[in-house]
């Protein structure tokens, strides 16, 4: 009798449109390899990997129409934008990029709103869901508004013929006089040119010209093209009439040139292959004419990348001593005395098992036959035997995961505060302890701002008459609770003090994530790893209510590309109820703060055990090369032997 059918499991109700909106943004983007995921946090398009806003279970009419508005744009980009050329014709950083790249997303929304009515739709809902930013209703001056989301719209307007959202409309207002005055001709012509996005970012180039917004830009760079396309053209009607002439004159001239013409096209040809190839890794063509750039990176030239500071006079990096008194310190530490010890069953449990796995991958190795170090006792028996034979001394070789510094970099913002400050604390203190007995050093630091919505430097920049795109507009705080030399005995009063009531403001990560990073290149460690804990991304209402919404955001991302691509430093981070996984390659996100120890030392063990893993492989290899010169010693002395039996 065959056993009853289990009852089919009924999929959640958002799935459908889950898969349905996959398909139909594979069938825009025009590639049926297109991944398309759904999750928390910024949408976004990378490579063939699009991320969507995760639908709620039962998501309204207007929630689906802003899900379908964003794949829809991602898709579009994906189909109508070229990569390439946009990083060659786009300014190098600073305002002038972001208005470059705001409009451009115009540009390639404006398509499909132009031929497809339903995508209209959706392209609407998702721009307005995007402004409908309660910041740009407070905006009443042109220096507050900015400037790249009006002309986005009024491009999009242009283009579509749709009118800017009820909220932002009077932002565009403050700057559509000023815009429509410097650059009248350029917007004309921009619907006949909508399609060609090379000739799309060339006149928006002139248009940033004309707005006094790329001064870096070379003027005349398209009429250079245009005159070596000409010449180029004159050239070969040139040789064509040469050929002609040839042809009715001398045969053996026109087989020379023939043969010319035909080495000329190989050497062509294999120089199209090698910057096809060279094409293809990713790298831009260079250009031998322009000057010679030194390499810059966004930890040593933020300025250079676009991220400005109005003002550096008020930061300050500041250790926990200093912001608390002794006897304040003591009581907030028998305050977190008490937490652990309701945490210290689970955090224990989990310590002993990162500390069994390091200790575990010692592998202590001796090196013998030494003139001094420790007294080979095993050697004794020698001395008896032959009283004027000498000492023999052993020493114990290093093990490399000792020579290792961990840097926790903790935010200490305001929505951190209640259980997941005091977790973190808490998971702080306990692997520090763990760590520090297996010969790892441990630094921890947290990063905040002085001041709720601005401060000093707020009030310079009120003070210097609200001066356009300002940069951060905040003044850091960069704590230091445990220095890495420091042992856990001296600083463990200092953790404490991350449950202080007026401590934790704002969040700017990119700035913090930097300087952990320069503390841990001064060190002198082999091996340096930086774990992040965090609950959201930067926010600092200061500083996003006069600049783009994403450019704490786009900072952040900027560095964490340049650690993680160029620096030895290994990064890893660990989000709280806030996925991180779209800004790090190497993280975990989790939604309770009781399961952050659990990450943490499940974080440190996945690193250490790959680094145990290939170094085993390199042990192996290099046994293997030592083995085989010995095998063909021994294989000489047998084919001789043989050959003498003969």
């Amino acid at each position: 009798m065959p056993p009853p059918s289990s009852p089919k499991r009924k999929d959640p109700p958002a799935e459908p449109f889950k898969r349905a909106l996959g398909m139909a943004s594979r069938a825009i983007a025009g590639d049926k390899e297109m991944q398309v995921a759904f999750g928390a946090g910024k949408p976004d398009l990378d490579g063939k990997s699009m991320t969507l806003p995760e639908p709620s279970r039962l998501p309204t009419a207007r929630e689906i129409a802003v899900i379908r508005g964003w794949a829809d744009s991602l898709s579009l980009t994906a189909a109508m934008h070229d990569a390439r050329l946009h990083r060659r014709l786009a300014p190098e950083a600073g305002a002038a990029r972001n208005v470059f790249e705001a409009v451009e997303r115009a540009r390639v929304e404006s398509i499909g709103s132009s031929r497809m009515p339903g995508m209209a739709k959706n392209l609407t809902a998702k721009v307005e869901e995007q402004y409908s930013h309660a910041r740009y209703a407070a905006i009443k001056d042109r220096a507050d508004a900015p400037l790249e989301d009006a002309l986005a719209l009024l491009v999009r307007e242009r283009l579509t013929g749709q009118a800017p959202p009820e909220n932002v409309r009077h932002l565009v207002d403050l700057w559509r006089p000023f815009v429509e005055e410097r650059s009248k001709d350029a917007f004309a012509k921009l619907d006949k040119i909508a399609l060609d996005q090379a000739a799309f970012g060339k006149t928006m180039r002139d248009l940033l010209r004309k707005l006094d917004l790329s001064e870096e830009l070379a003027d005349g760079e398209a009429e250079e093209g245009d005159d070596s396309s000409e010449e180029n053209s004159e050239n070969g009607e040139e040789q064509s009439e040469e050929q002609q002439e040839g042809g009715e004159g001398d045969p053996e001239q026109t087989e020379e040139k023939m043969a010319e013409s035909q080495d000329g096209e190989f050497e062509e040809s294999a120089d199209s292959m090698d910057t096809d190839e060279f094409d293809a890794d990713g790298e831009e063509e260079f250009d031998a004419n322009e000057p010679w750039r030194p390499n810059q990176n966004v930890l040593d030239n933020p300025e250079a990348f676009g991220y400005k500071i109005f003002s550096r006079a008020n930061d300050e990096e500041i250790t926990a001593e200093e912001l608390s008194t002794p006897d304040e310190l003591e009581r907030l530490r028998s305050f977190l005395d008490k937490e652990l010890r309701a945490l210290s069953s689970a955090v224990a449990r989990l310590a002993n098992k990162l500390q069994r796995r390091l200790m575990a991958q010692q592998n202590r190795a001796w090196d013998f036959d030494l003139e001094e170090g420790q007294l080979d006792v095993a050697r004794l028996p020698r001395i008896i035997i032959d009283p004027m034979f000498p000492l023999s001394f052993k020493h114990e070789r290093d093990t490399s995961f000792r020579d290792t510094v961990v840097t926790l970099l903790i935010d200490n913002s305001g929505s951190m505060r209640g259980r997941p400050i005091m977790v973190a604390a808490c998971c702080a203190d306990i692997l520090a302890r763990t760590l520090e007995r297996c010969g790892v050093k441990v630094e921890i630091l947290g990063f905040t701002t002085k001041a709720w919505k601005g401060g000093q430097a707020r009030e310079a920049w009120l003070g210097a008459g609200k001066p356009p795109v300002p940069g951060r507009l905040n003044d850091l705080r960069h704590i230091i609770y445990k220095t890495g030399d420091a042992p856990w005995r001296r600083a463990k009063r200092n953790l404490a003090l991350m449950m202080r009531e007026g401590l934790l403001k704002e969040n700017i990560d990119g700035e913090a994530v930097a300087w952990a990073h320069s503390r841990l290149l001064a060190r002198q460690e082999n091996r340096k790893i930086l774990m992040v804990i965090s609950d959201g991304a930067p926010v600092d209402d200061s500083t996003l209510s006069v600049n783009s919404g994403s450019y704490l955001e786009q900072h952040l991302r900027q560095v964490i590309e340049e650690i993680e691509t160029r620096s030895p430093v290994e990064l890893i981070a660990i989000g709280i109820g806030h996925d991180v996984t779209r800004y790090y390659r190497r993280a975990v996100t989790i939604n309770d703060p009781t399961e952050l120890a659990g990450a943490m030392t499940d974080k440190l063990v996945e690193l250490f055990e790959e680094k145990a893993a290939t170094r085993s492989k390199e042990q192996q290899a290099s046994r293997g090369r030592a083995a085989a010169p010995k095998s063909k010693a021994v294989a000489k002395p047998a084919r001789k032997a043989k050959s003498a039996k003969r």
